[in-house]
Formats: C-alpha cells, sequence, structure tokens
C-alpha cells in the first residue's frame, strides 16, 4: 500500500516538473519527502504547489498542481493511519505492563464518574487488604468478584471494566487480565440443548480475566417464552460459582431492565455483592468529553463553534429520555461535525492547515424542534 501512494505522489510531481519545466526541482523535493517525510519539506513543496497555481491560468498545470498536491495529502494521510495502527498495537501489547499507579491515574483521569471512581477505588482497597492478609495467614473474607454496572448508555461501563481487569491482574487476583465482551447473540443458541456449550466456551476463553455481558437483561427479558434464556442464564449462574477465583463477570444495562434481570433467577444475585451505578453525565462533563475528542484528532474550536456546541448539548440534555446515550451523543455529535468540515473544505482548493484542523460555527447543526 505504500509503495502505491509514494509511487503516484512522485509519478504527480514529475508531470508537474514536465508541464512547468523546472528540470526536476520538484521531482527532487518529492523524492526527499518520500524518504524522509521531513516536515520543512512538505511545507516547502506545498509553497510551491500554490506559487504556480497562482501565477499560472495554462489549465494542465492547474491540473497538475490539484493532482500533486491532492497525491501528498494522501500519502502523509496512509503513512499517519498506519502509524496510529502499529502505535495502537504497540499500546495494546504493553497494556498489561502498566503499574498499578498508571492504572488507577488512568481511572481518575476518566473524566466526570466521581461516585464510580470512589467505589471502583475503595473496592480496589479492600481487595488488595484481603490478599495481604492472606499472605499472613490472617482470615480473609469470602466475597465475590463478580460486578454489576447499572447506568444508561455511554457512561463509561465498558472502559472502566477493561481497567478494572487490568488492575485486579496486578493485584494477584486475576492471572490474565483479558478482557471479553459478550452480549445475547454470542451466549445463546438456535438449538435446545446447544445454548449450554456455548456459555461454556465463552467461559472458557474468559477464564483469567474479566467477562462484560453488555445489555444482561437481553437474555432473559423474554423469560416467559425463551427457554434459550434461562437456559443461558442457569449455565452462567454456575459458571458465576465454579470460577469465582479466576473470573470476574461484570453485568451491564439500564436500571429499571437489571432489577428484572436480577429477580428472573434466585440465585443470580447473591453471585454479585458489588453494584456500581454510573450517572449520566451533565452538561460541563459532556463539553470536556468533546473537547478531548477533538484535541485527541488535532481539530480545534473557534469561540463560536464552541458556543453553538455548547447550545447543542444543552439541548440534549434538556430534552434527554431514559435512553439518554451519554458519551455516544457527543460522539454522533462530533461525527456530524466533522463530516460538516470536510463537505465545507473539499470544496477550497488548496486548504490550509488552519482549513484542515479548524471547526467553525457553520459546521455545527442544531437539533431540530
Amino acid at each position: 500500500m505504500k509503495s502505491k501512494y509514494h509511487e503516484h505522489f512522485l509519478r504527480a510531481a514529475q508531470k508537474l516538473d514536465d508541464v512547468t519545466k523546472s528540470n526536476n526541482a520538484i521531482y527532487q523535493l518529492a523524492l526527499d519527502i518520500s524518504d524522509s517525510f521531513d516536515p520543512q519539506a512538505i511545507k516547502k513543496l506545498c509553497i510551491k504547489i500554490q506559487n504556480i497555481s497562482k501565477t499560472s491560468n495554462q489549465e494542465p498545470v492547474i491540473e497538475a498542481c490539484k493532482d500533486l498536491y491532492l497525491s501528498l495529502i494522501t500519502m502523509v494521510g496512509v503513512e499517519r493511519v498506519q502509524e496510529i495502527t502499529y502505535k495502537a498495537q504497540e499500546d495494546s501489547d504493553k497494556a498489561k505492563e502498566r503499574t498499578l499507579e498508571e492504572l488507577m491515574t488512568e481511572l481518575n483521569a476518566l473524566i466526570g464518574l466521581q461516585k464510580v471512581k470512589q467505589k471502583v477505588t475503595d473496592l480496589i482497597a479492600y481487595k488488595k487488604v484481603q490478599s495481604l492478609r492472606k499472605q499472613y495467614n490472617l482470615k480473609t473474607a469470602s466475597s465475590t468478584l463478580h460486578l454489576a454496572f447499572i447506568g444508561n448508555p455511554g457512561t463509561g461501563k465498558t472502559t472502566v471494566a477493561r481497567i478494572i481487569g487490568l488492575i485486579y491482574k496486578k493485584l494477584g487476583i486475576l492471572s490474565k487480565g483479558h478482557f471479553t465482551e459478550v452480549s445475547r447473540t454470542d451466549l445463546i443458541a438456535g438449538y435446545q440443548g446447544q445454548t449450554a456449550l456455548k456459555v461454556k466456551k465463552v467461559v472458557e476463553q474468559a477464564k483469567g480475566g474479566v467477562l462484560f455481558i453488555d445489555e444482561a437483561y437481553s437474555i432473559t427479558e423474554n423469560d416467559h417464552s425463551d427457554s434459550y434464556g434461562r437456559e443461558c442464564l442457569t449455565e452462567l449462574t454456575k459458571a458465576l460459582e465454579d470460577y469465582r477465583d479466576d473470573l470476574v463477570v461484570i453485568v451491564a444495562g439500564y436500571t429499571e431492565p437489571m432489577q428484572k434481570f436480577f429477580d428472573s433467577n434466585p440465585g443470580l444475585r447473591s453471585r454479585f455483592n458489588t453494584f456500581i451505578e454510573f450517572d449520566d453525565y451533565d452538561e460541563e462533563e459532556l463539553l470536556l468529553i468533546l473537547r478531548q475528542m477533538c484535541d485527541k484528532n488535532d481539530y480545534t474550536l473557534t469561540s463560536e463553534a464552541e458556543q453553538r456546541i455548547k447550545q447543542r448539548i444543552k439541548e440534549g440534555v434538556i430534552n434527554k429520555n431514559s435512553n439518554f446515550s451519554n458519551g455516544r451523543f457527543v460522539r454522533n455529535l462530533y461525527d456530524d461535525f466533522v463530516l460538516n468540515q470536510a463537505r465545507r473544505v473539499s470544496k477550497i482548493a488548496f486548504p490550509t492547515l488552519q482549513d484542515l484542523q479548524e471547526i467553525r460555527e457553520e459546521d455545527i447543526v442544531l437539533m431540530v424542534r
């Protein structure tokens, strides 16, 4: 993939050299960029392209300028995507090497969730002390590790679950600390008797780490007519007890349906003695999350755009219902204005760095009441 885009870039540079009779000066500069991605060389080439396009009225020259500029952006973009991909893999490989202090810092750096952070911090402190007591042959409480996360979507439940898995690994509570996320479709089969086997397979894969079941109530929401759901729950309840020493099961979902989920099986609630409630984000926290998204992805907001975003968030919070999507609401808002910005900037012949980064007021669409 890399050579394909590099070759197109070099051909475009050679073409502009030919139509402007530049004695390979542009091609040599393009070679330097292709080899080193030197920012100064990229800047120099952009200036050269802009100067040529401004001083020439010949159609072949204008087209060659556009082709080279777009080819440059494409090549640099591909390289950047590959760099991010490789870095993400490296970060994933190093995730389990982080210290307990680093993991706690990551937890505390999450926006909002103050009650959640305190609950998790208390839980970790308790488990840490129990492990130390065990080392000195002191009596320890026989408490389950399994957790229930209650709250609306987009409140950070999955993120917190991943961190807990790694923290438990550091504390020696879990042997691996890996994270397995499943839903109803991953646990329930289409034929009688096959669901138990499917649940056993998932549990075996998750042993030593965290098994995260999102929207867990969906397993039993059709309990009166769904024998597969009951079969799944029976096998899962057994696994909660059998593997309690090296498996953490975290079930998550909306508050009311989760209450019905626990009421559906007498032995289920007793397997979960820690319930953590995730509150909705307020307006300021949602704005902070959105600013964080922009910073991470090299976008900047004009003051007018930020005021319009605040209004958009306020409207969303005022009109929210019990299924308000919190962080996902902000993610959708972010995706919308990034797409709107792309539509606007794509019409600019030679967009500047500021054009590519800046989100303006006209990129923000208000809610239709």
